[in-house]
């Protein structure tokens, strides 16, 4: 440090001999070490740049491997290695600043110490003078030292290629500290070291935009990669609900520990179920209660609900062993995943943030559908492409699979003939529930839409229930949850239109026991009800033509019509929202011919649904035999 500062003592002299003013002496200083240090400052820029333009390459890492950290480590150690990306390059003039500060007290401590004290002035302020308080009248070297970095920092974080693309929490937050560190030098330094500091500030901006203009991080960078790979990471980061405060604790994070724990003590899983929420187990109870008949085994049902009623459930049957993974936790689980077969009804795996088990590659992974609607055309494009075997609901299911295997050059999956046990549910608790009920000469017509742009609330429910009222009906509207939640105030003045109807309910609050299968007629839209409704009542369905429901833009590539395209004119009629005054004569002509309706649905039905009735023992006889065989050739 001696040598340093004896260096630094050299050149300030040099500069106060040259140009009389001690002031532009250290202006002159800070200048020419701004001058000498420009080869750091070109490689620290070119090796921020290097960081943003693989910044893709991490962020798709970290999107990949969510939830491991140690494959995430890895991966990224062996990218920084193949870039020659060194991380700590931008911490150099940081540490360069500190060494120069720390000489400079010394260096003009030593030079004013020897210069007239008339000569130690610069616009009127002591060089040499600490300003240790306010009242010591020199205020304006820590609050200007204080700006200049705040200047500094907000160009920064608009300019620096590293530092623009942080958080808003990180830029403020070193922000606050940096000028919170000048405002405190600037107290407790002499004036001469603040006005280095200053001038080193505005000079770092100057250079800034020097070093932006001939090596232009705009000709290295991806940005479009850039920022859609940071919206992706940042839908993985939200995933688990909204961000809690920092002192607030999580209700249900002990019981998670638990539960992750006491998931993984457990060895020779064969059966692992996983559910998004309690409202998923109407789709696993059927194959669930047979294997509790039929078998011995034992089911480990995982579930991101943590009031999820399959807990009430497990406490009365030991076999049904539940536990509660949230979303984020889950990703790590089925990355550590060890099971024979693990039933799902989630599509897309191994597409986003869930992914195949890395410990176990033999796992058999069986999706499970949770509608009788045509994929190819409701469900994303690939979303069951990394499933092994797949229940269908009925042919078109397995038709469909067959022809997106063979366009697209998939290999094949194991397509198990299994039906929909939801809707041989649905059957049994509607002939309980027409066999109890009153009869009532009232018809009723219950209006349920989808949720999706432009459905029928959107684009002409108003003018639908004018239509429909007064003519002897009872007419109730149940809207999807997600537009009374998201559209509340519209929900309300729905109410308020039609509140002197005694023949309307707009039910917004679910609290009815009205269901729709005690309707006589349903009018919706794309909703996946329709089927269900359909063929559980035999009730024909009047469909409004609004805007299809397409989630698989690619569906016309294989050569199949889906059936929620042609089924329609097949089950009920459909009307164009433009034409909402036939709805009337539409419904009385549907109500006219409701036996031949009747046998219409009941055969197609029939014809378009796997083992109705048995659907539950279908599935489940499937699961034991693929279990059996599994164990047999452990055994062997």
């Amino acid at each position: 440090m001696r040598i340093l500062i004896n260096l630094f003592g050299t050149v300030l002299n040099s500069c106060y001999q040259l140009f009389g003013s001690y002031g532009l002496a250290v202006i002159v200083f800070t200048l020419l070490s701004k001058i000498v240090l420009i080869p750091v400052s070109i490689w620290v820029q070119l090796n921020s740049i290097k960081m943003v333009k693989i910044e893709p390459e991490i962020n798709r890492i970290k999107i990949n491997y969510f939830g491991d950290r140690d494959r995430i480590d890895d991966e990224q150690a062996a990218l920084y290695k193949r870039e020659k990306y060194h991380s700590f390059a931008s911490i150099i003039p940081l540490v360069i600043q500190i060494v120069i500060l720390l000489g400079l007290v010394y260096a003009i401590r030593d030079t004013l110490s020897v210069l007239p004290e008339s000569e130690r002035f610069f616009c009127g302020i002591d060089l040499s003078s600490v300003p240790a308080g306010v009242w010591g009248g020199t205020v304006l070297v820590p609050l200007s030292a204080a700006l200049s970095s705040f200047l500094l920092c907000v160009i920064q974080n608009k300019n620096n290629v590293l530092l623009s693309g942080q958080s808003k929490f990180s830029q403020y937050g070193t922000m606050l500290f940096s000028v919170g560190l000048s405002l405190y030098l600037g107290f407790f330094v002499p004036a001469g070291v603040a006005l280095y500091w200053i001038a080193s500030n505005l000079l770092s901006i100057v250079q800034l935009y020097i070093l932006n203009f001939f090596i232009n991080p705009r000709k290295y960078v991806d940005y479009e990669a850039l920022n859609s790979t940071r919206a992706e990471l940042e839908k993985l980061n939200s995933l688990g609900g909204s961000r809690k405060s920092l002192f607030s604790k999580d209700p249900n994070r002990k019981k998670e520990k638990a539960d992750y724990k006491r998931f993984f003590s457990v060895v020779n899983k064969h059966l692992v179920i996983y559910s998004e929420s309690s409202g998923f187990y109407k789709y696993y109870a059927g194959f669930i209660d047979y294997l509790m008949e039929e078998s011995n085994l034992t089911i480990h049902y995982v579930t991101s609900d943590a009031n999820d009623n399959i807990f009430k459930l497990a406490e009365k049957n030991p076999r049904i062993r539940a536990y509660y993974i949230g979303e984020l936790k889950l990703i790590t689980l089925m990355l550590k995943l060890d099971a024979d077969i693990c039933m799902m009804t989630m599509p897309d795996l191994d597409n986003f943030h869930i992914k195949r088990s890395q410990v176990r590659k033999d796992i058999e992974y069986l999706y499970v559908p949770h509608d009788m609607n045509s994929h190819n055309l409701m469900m994303r494009k690939g979303c069951k492409d990394h499933y092994d075997t797949i229940f269908c609901t009925g042919p078109h299911q397995v038709e469909e699979m067959r022809l997106t295997e063979e366009a697209y050059h998939l290999p094949p999956k194991k397509l198990i003939e299994c039906g929909y046990t939801l809707l041989d549910d649905m059957r049994r608790d509607y002939a309980r529930s027409a066999s109890s009920a009153k009869k009532n000469d009232v018809r009723t017509i219950l209006i349920s839409p989808s949720w999706q742009k432009d459905n029928i609330v959107d684009l002409c429910l108003t003018e639908l229930l004018k239509e429909l009222r007064g003519h002897g009906y009872s007419i109730i509207v149940r809207p999807h949850p997600q537009q009374v939640k998201l559209f509340p105030e519209k929900m309300q003045e729905l109410k308020e239109t039609f509140r002197n109807d005694d023949d309307i309910e707009i039910q917004t609050d679910f609290s009815s026991n009205t269901t729709v299968f005690s309707a006589d007629i349903i009018i919706t839209d794309w909703s996946g009800i329709a089927l269900e409704y359909a063929y559980t009542t035999y009730h024909p369905v009047l469909f409004i033509d609004t805007p299809m429901k397409i989630m698989n833009p690619e569906y016309q590539k294989i050569d199949a019509v889906p059936l929620n395209i042609w089924i329609r004119d097949k089950i009920g009629k459909r009307i164009a929202p433009e034409n909402i005054d036939t709805v009337l004569s539409a419904i009385q002509d549907m109500f006219a011919h409701e036996e031949e309706y009747r046998e219409n649905i009941k055969r197609l039905s029939e014809e378009y649904t796997y083992n109705i009735g048995s659907a539950a023992k279908t599935g489940g006889d499937y699961i034991l035999s693929s279990l059996q065989e599994k164990i047999s050739q452990k055994k062997a």
